[in-house]
């Protein structure tokens, strides 16, 4: 029984071929993440270029997601997306030749980081939307959405792991044109997908009333409003850990690319692990009661890492808070996608897009920057700290939202006693 409820997304045709064709890309594309920061790290020695290239990467999703959200609720997303998986590749082929032919490629590297952040703007909104509807039984979505982050971090788990043994053993470039040709079974299995024919919505009015409409809509909804802050601070003052996992591996645990590999996958089993626990969970489940919890375990899991010296306990430490960390995608987005009118979607999850993309640039930034005075691992403890804080305030919420309904509930049983 517990089997059909993990997997039960995979009775809908179209999102097994998603799942297959974006697990093989996303493996190509956390070997290009780790490839990146390492190359950065090793050619500038400094915590603050590693908080930049984060920013050149993802503060164009921030600038233009908006765009990318209305362009998903105005067009067909299914072409949509096999645009952007395909300028994503030619991104990749580029990255590749700059490797190939230049020594000292570091702000090619970011200029080029920040092209793909431009073409994510446009990527994730149409991405999570259609998986809407590849999903044949709707009551399966949180299970797609679940199954999407256990793809996310299996690939983050088997990526950096392969990319440090390549990056070792035979070059950054290579690393880099595997990425680009791994884009092939992504844009494979979308062709290959039977969606309904596309039926062309009357676009009304302008793109900053449909902006506009996205605002107002979030604003009258308070569930999602408290998702999506919650997500950006997580995004501004904690995510952004990952940008210093460099540091650890070559300064504190004097290691290898292959050590860097090494803890970024332990990261990503914990994600992993954690993506796994959330298909598996009971129709029903309070999310949002699983969510506060593993904010605070993510917190816990960063505090105890960041001062671990001896590496092995320093892995499971890294697992711990990757279990955590991967709450905070995935039930922000799973939330927003049981919750939100299906119009209103697109432009929606552009606003999560902004929540996630956006603040973690700005947040690397500050991050790499803290870490150049106080040193690495005091902002990571910090950074914890702030994740349990964020926690105990979810919990504060969760409370507070129970204590108005049971009076509104209370209130409505005393009118109809009075009536009778």
């Amino acid at each position: 029984m517990a089997k059909i409820t993990t997997f039960s997304a995979f009775k809908s045709r179209n999102y097994r071929l998603y799942f297959t064709g974006q697990s093989i890309s996303l493996i190509g594309t956390w070997m290009q993440k780790t490839a990146v920061s390492w190359v950065i790290y090793s050619e500038t020695h400094s915590e603050f270029m590693l908080g930049l290239t984060l920013f050149a990467s993802l503060f164009p999703s921030f600038i233009f997601s908006f765009l990318g959200g209305v362009a998903s609720d105005r067009y067909d997303r299914y072409k949509l997306l096999l645009i952007t998986q395909v300028a994503s590749m030619v991104q990749a082929l580029l990255v590749t030749l700059v490797i190939f032919f230049s020594a000292h490629a570091v702000w090619d590297i970011i200029g080029l980081s920040a092209l793909l952040g431009f073409i994510n703007a446009f990527d994730v909104p149409a991405r999570q939307s259609l998986v809407y509807e590849m999903i044949n039984d709707k009551a399966d979505l949180p299970n797609a959405l679940a199954l999407n982050s256990s793809m996310v971090n299996l690939s983050r788990l088997i990526g950096p792991g392969i990319a440090g043994f390549i990056l070792q053993q035979f070059g950054d470039d290579v690393c880099f044109a595997i990425n680009a040709a791994s884009f092939v079974a992504v844009i494979g299995s979308l062709l290959m997908m039977k969606l309904p024919p596309y039926v062309q919505k009357p676009v009304k009015g302008k793109i900053i009333d449909d902006l506009k409409d996205g605002l107002e809509y979030i604003k009258n909804t308070p569930s999602l409003a408290r998702v999506l802050i919650t997500l950006a601070a997580m995004s501004l003052l904690v995510l952004p850990f990952s940008t210093l996992i460099p540091v650890y591996a070559k300064d504190i645990f004097k290691g290898t690319a292959a050590t860097f590999g090494v803890i970024d996958s332990m990261i990503g089993l914990g994600a992993f692990s954690g993506a796994i626990f959330l298909a598996s969970l009971k129709p029903g489940s309070n999310l949002s009661k699983i969510l506060a919890y593993n904010t605070i375990v993510f917190g816990v899991g960063l505090a105890f890492f960041s001062y671990t010296t001896f590496y092995p306990l320093a892995l499971v430490f890294a697992a711990v808070s990757g279990f955590g960390m991967m709450s905070q995608i995935t039930i922000s987005n799973t939330l927003i996608q049981t919750t939100v009118l299906p119009d209103m979607r697109g432009r929606v999850i552009s606003f999560y897009a902004m929540a996630f993309f956006g603040m973690q640039p700005l947040g690397g930034l500050l991050i790499g920057g803290l870490s150049h005075y106080i040193g690495t691992p005091a902002t990571v403890f910090i950074q914890g700290f702030i994740a349990i804080i964020i926690g105990v305030f979810l919990f504060y919420m969760l409370r507070k939202v129970m204590l108005q309904k049971r009076k509104v509930a209370e209130t409505a049983s005393l009118q109809i006693n009075d009536q009778i």
